[in-house]
């Protein structure tokens, strides 16, 4: 998509307007390409994810795209740490995109002559099994997004080369020095839609929900305590990650994504007894997975299992003679 794109004009108060890393081109880009409200509104380039996150907060968006998570170098610290500061915003949507890079320089250079490279953090990581045997001896300089990353080039010599996305050339003047340069040609990386809403997106059978998570104290079990809330309930966790708090060496938080809807008897249940745990739960939304896969579990986990002990609770409670 060319950065003089409709979906660049108009923008307004926010409410037409989406926020995602650019400059157009990134793989952010395509991921909101792939969000069905967002098509013919307005969308906004920034620099990071606070940006994006700020932009939805402040009402100058309606929504960011962001990326939290790649198959090959697992969780986005970044996003993660921003999501467990920002308050009151939730995630209503997940999307997956594949990625692959390709190393581009200015015309006229070589391999041989590449010494310094340009690349946003996550995409230097995933690379980093090529660029150790192609370029042992070359030196890294980050950059905001895989995109500008490429177009740095063009601005200045601090770098012989960068790392970008496959058909950067078809947008920059600059040549391919090498392809499908990515450890991994199956890499996938997950990005959620974020909004600053209240509402929840109705459950489909095939849900994902996320928290943050901080133990109530440094005590041995208290993790094991945290995780037996979703175990005991039957909901698998897909991801688990300690991010610092920072306030004070060797205290954590968890950011977490359970397999289920907090409108699922099983799910609702297990944050019940997650937040009598600890008083600082985060949630930060129930949406619809990307796969689209259902969640599986046994059926001593099904709604009406909940339901009936809590029945069963509330006739005793009432007086009612056992069947």
């Amino acid at each position: 998509m060319p950065e003089t794109s409709p979906h660049s004009a108009g923008i307004n108060d926010g409410t037409d307007t989406y926020s995602y890393l650019g400059p157009a081109g990134t793989f952010t880009e395509a991921a909101l390409a792939q969000v069905p409200e967002a098509q013919g509104r307005a969308w906004r380039a920034v620099n990071n994810v606070g940006e994006a996150l700020a932009d939805v907060a402040d009402g100058r968006s309606v929504a960011a795209m962001i990326a939290i998570e790649n198959s090959v170098d697992g969780g986005v610290s970044a996003t993660q740490d921003a999501l467990a500061s920002v308050p009151g915003l939730r995630i209503i949507g997940e999307y997956l995109v594949p990625v692959n890079f390709v190393l581009v320089a200015r015309r006229g250079t070589t391999l041989d002559d590449v010494r310094t490279i340009n690349a946003h953090p996550v995409a230097y990581a995933q690379c980093h099994l090529w660029l150790e045997s192609a370029l042992p001896d070359h030196g890294h300089i980050p950059a905001t997004s895989n995109v500008t990353a490429a177009s740095t080039l063009l601005e200045n010599a601090a770098a012989d080369a960068a790392i970008a996305p496959p058909g950067i050339e078809s947008r920059l003047d600059l040549v391919v020095l090498a392809e499908d340069i990515g450890d991994n040609p199956n890499a996938v990386t997950r990005f959620v839609l974020v909004a600053r809403t209240t509402s929840i997106p109705a459950p489909t059978g095939a849900d994902k929900t996320s928290l943050v998570v901080e133990l109530p104290e440094d005590r041995a079990g208290a993790l094991l305590d945290m995780l037996e809330q979703f175990a005991t309930r039957g909901v698998n966790l897909s991801l688990i990650q300690s991010r610092p708090i920072g306030d004070a060496l060797g205290r954590y938080r968890f950011v977490i994504d359970a397999d289920g809807h907090v409108l699922d008897e099983r799910m609702a249940d297990a944050l019940l007894g997650l937040r009598r745990f600890s008083p600082k739960v985060q949630f930060l939304g129930s949406y619809p997975r990307a796969d689209k896969q259902p969640i599986e579990f046994t059926s001593r986990y099904d709604d009406e299992i909940f339901i009936e002990a809590r029945d069963w609770l509330r006739g005793i409670l009432g007086g009612e003679p056992e069947a």
